[in-house]
């Protein structure tokens, strides 16, 4: 048994991770913002406090062996402080914990807007962190993971995982907003419609955090690394969001839009929004522009080789445990707050 501390484990990525630890016997902790009766329930320790908090990190690492550093502020839009708090001062404060603590094993959630600078992506594998980002969110998860890989010693194991767009039951950011897009009429296709992305259901990228833990705990091969995490299998994005819409019983997407033509229109509600101080998320931005229209898929193959990482739940098999279990809930989850043309602006949520 293992004593282990989980970031963000009231999320659905840390909250996934947090079931499965429990499921194999150890003995977990998670710090959050909130109260999460039903971890509590279940025998999980919580401490409420905030990543920007130093002392908190300390409270709630105190014992552990292990961290999974999965708790970030995502998002296209906000205050750069707002994310640098979270993102970065927060992964600092991790770290710091660790050191003091004597904690030998980090495993870091990070996100492929990393390495994406706008441009087409085809099976990227070692690729370069991005030279320029478009939202608050990539720009600080760049620097957080560079915190994270550059800690790597003899003391305090590190590794960095990028899953890509996180699917499936009990999610409550991409598939909320799809449904709730699509509903209100305003799912709008950016682009030509061809381009092709990995996806990653949620079972498969908690074994890769468990097989990453696993081998930073035993042979260390994929210590100071960052690995992509995905289906293994990229399929065209707009095709996927119709038939997923389609087999959810929601309306087509019907709009279309040209991807300049959304990339300018992204720059001008982003200068607006500026100028004017609206807080809420525009419906459109430069990066979720690219992001909708462009393609990325990465290579799966190092996590293959360093720590054993296959997918073991494929994207059929995904979309029908999802589909049955939209089908069986008797409300779907509300969708957060967001921009309306595009499902999701985030390449991990």
């Amino acid at each position: 048994m293992a004593r282990v501390l989980v970031t963000g484990g009231g999320g659905f990525v840390g909250g996934a991770i947090v079931r499965a630890l429990l499921r194999r016997g150890d003995e977990v902790t998670v710090l959050g913002r909130r109260r999460y009766p039903r971890l509590e329930a279940l025998g999980v320790r919580c401490i409420r406090g905030d990543l920007a908090d130093k002392q908190a990190v300390m409270a709630a690492a105190a014992g552990s062996t292990l961290v999974f550093h999965v708790a970030a502020k995502a998002g296209i839009w906000g205050r750069r402080a707002d994310y640098h708090a979270a993102n970065v001062i927060g992964t600092e404060n991790v770290l710091a914990a660790c050191r003091a603590c004597g904690i030998p094993y980090l495993v870091h959630t990070s996100t492929p807007s990393v390495v994406f600078a706008g441009r087409d992506i085809e099976g990227g594998d070692t690729l370069p962190y991005a030279d320029r980002f478009l939202c608050h969110y990539a720009a600080t998860k760049a620097k957080a993971e560079r915190l994270v890989l550059e800690a790597n010693s003899g003391n305090l194991r590190t590794v960095a995982l990028r899953p890509h767009l996180v699917w499936g039951p009990g999610d409550t950011n991409l598939i909320p907003r799809l449904l709730d897009r699509a509903r209100r009429g305003r799912l709008v296709r950016v682009g030509d419609g061809r381009n092709r992305v990995d996806i990653s259901y949620i079972d498969n990228v908690v074994d890769a955090h468990l097989l990453a833990a696993r081998e930073l705990m035993g042979r260390g091969r994929n210590a100071g690394r960052g690995y992509f995490i995905s289906q293994g299998e990229p399929v065209n994005l707009w095709d996927w969001i119709g038939d997923f819409l389609e087999r959810a019983g929601a309306p087509p997407v019907t709009k279309a839009i040209g991807y300049r033509a959304a990339y300018l229109t992204g720059a001008l509600f982003e200068c607006l929004y500026t100028v004017f101080r609206v807080e809420s998320e525009p419906p459109m931005t430069r990066f979720l522009a690219e992001q909708l229209a462009k393609s990325h898929w990465f290579s799966i193959a190092g996590a293959g080789r360093d720590f054993g990482y296959v997918p073991g739940t494929s994207a059929a098999e995904g979309m029908e445990r999802l589909v049955a279990a939209l089908r069986g809930s008797a409300e779907p989850a509300a969708a957060p707050p967001a921009g309306d043309s595009g499902p999701t602006g985030d390449g991990k949520c």
